[in-house]
């Protein structure tokens, strides 16, 4: 995939340790691009790191709380410092707790909403502080279909995602009532093989997995790089079953209430008991000094696809449309011809 110009430029990713995060970086790094990586755990950072230089990229670790406002400020700065003018700002960063709302502490549904939706907020007001003034760049938000659908045993991270929605609309009107050449979008995901299902916080008696069909985290990465590219459209969607679901949302809500409600609680957990000694990355890196470099990838490789028509469709809307447009007039010379 080509970039816009020749000249590599500043990405930063938050939540780069892992998961989409980590594959994302390294799609930017395969096309030369210098990568600020943004994360708690110094274990996956330094895997993240490791990464990029392979690819003979430029990079740089920031060991940081997304959910400290000041702190992100702080490393804004300094990646500004080390490696030069932020050029795109992705916010991938996140926390949740898999369990009924009503088994969910107080102080973990907030700490989920610190780091899932403020960090969001923080990521982008530190890239804005230096955007605005330049009248450039690029802010890509990583959502997911639970951005608009809510599911059981996830009220925490639904809350948080709808919540970075509105506030991606709210931002995005603001931009363009001003005229500014700032973008942002947003990348709504389907569920997708990261190792957030081995240590995210899980009150589940079974093993958490995401909900079938799964798809590779570098689909989602080549998606999140493709919106740096192109970031006019105020969302892309990825996956099969992301377009299906909220197409369902949008005119049946109520009946897909009932269907979640008999078919989520299952879904969302394997057959095997959760492991006792599985880490909870709640309130600390499980990939810390004292835990191990997860990488880009979960558990579930073996039930994953790694491609999905549907992503190259929505990236085509022109070509498709063009191509439908040339079938229909073939189809009316055709006609035509036969009328006469």
């Amino acid at each position: 995939m080509s970039k816009p110009s020749d000249r590599p430029r500043v990405v930063v990713i938050t939540g780069a340790s892992g998961g989409i995060g980590r594959a994302t970086a390294q799609q930017f790094a395969a096309r030369g691009d210098t990568v600020a990586l943004l994360a708690r755990g110094t274990r996956g950072l330094d895997g993240a790191r490791r990464d990029v230089e392979g690819l003979g990229a430029v990079a740089a670790t920031y060991v940081v709380d997304t959910a400290d406002a000041a702190a992100v400020d702080k490393v804004a700065d300094r990646i500004e410092e080390d490696l030069g003018a932020i050029d795109v700002w992705v916010n991938v960063a996140f926390t949740s707790v898999f369990a009924r709302f009503v088994d969910i502490e107080p102080e973990e549904f907030e700490r989920v909403t610190q780091v899932t939706y403020l960090g969001f907020v923080n990521g982008t007001r530190s890239a804005l502080r230096r955007m605005l003034p330049r009248d450039r760049g690029t802010i890509v938000q990583v959502g997911s279909t639970l951005a608009y659908r809510g599911i059981p045993l996830q009220s925490a991270y639904c809350g948080a995602k709808h919540a970075t929605q509105g506030f991606h609309e709210s931002l995005r009107t603001e931009l363009l009532h001003e005229g500014s050449q700032v973008r942002v979008t947003m990348v709504q995901m389907p569920a997708v093989n990261t190792p957030q299902f081995s240590w995210v916080l899980s009150k589940l008696p079974r093993q958490a997995q995401p909900v079938p069909p799964i798809y590779q985290p570098e689909v989602a990465a080549r998606a999140v790089v493709y919106a740096a590219d192109h970031p006019r459209r105020r969302e892309y969607w990825v996956g099969e079953t992301t377009t299906a679901t909220l197409l369902v949302n949008a005119v049946a809500p109520g009946l897909l209430d009932r269907y979640l409600a008999r078919t989520g609680f299952k879904a969302q957990q394997t057959d095997q008991p959760k492991p006792a000694d599985q880490p909870a990355n709640l309130w600390d890196p499980a990939d810390g000094d004292d835990g191990h470099d997860f990488g880009a990838h979960g558990r579930f490789d073996d039930r994953s696809h790694g491609h999905s028509p549907q992503v190259w469709a929505s990236q085509h809307h022109g070509l498709l449309a063009g191509a439908g447009l040339g079938l229909l007039a073939g189809a009316a010379a055709l006609t035509r011809r036969r009328h006469r």
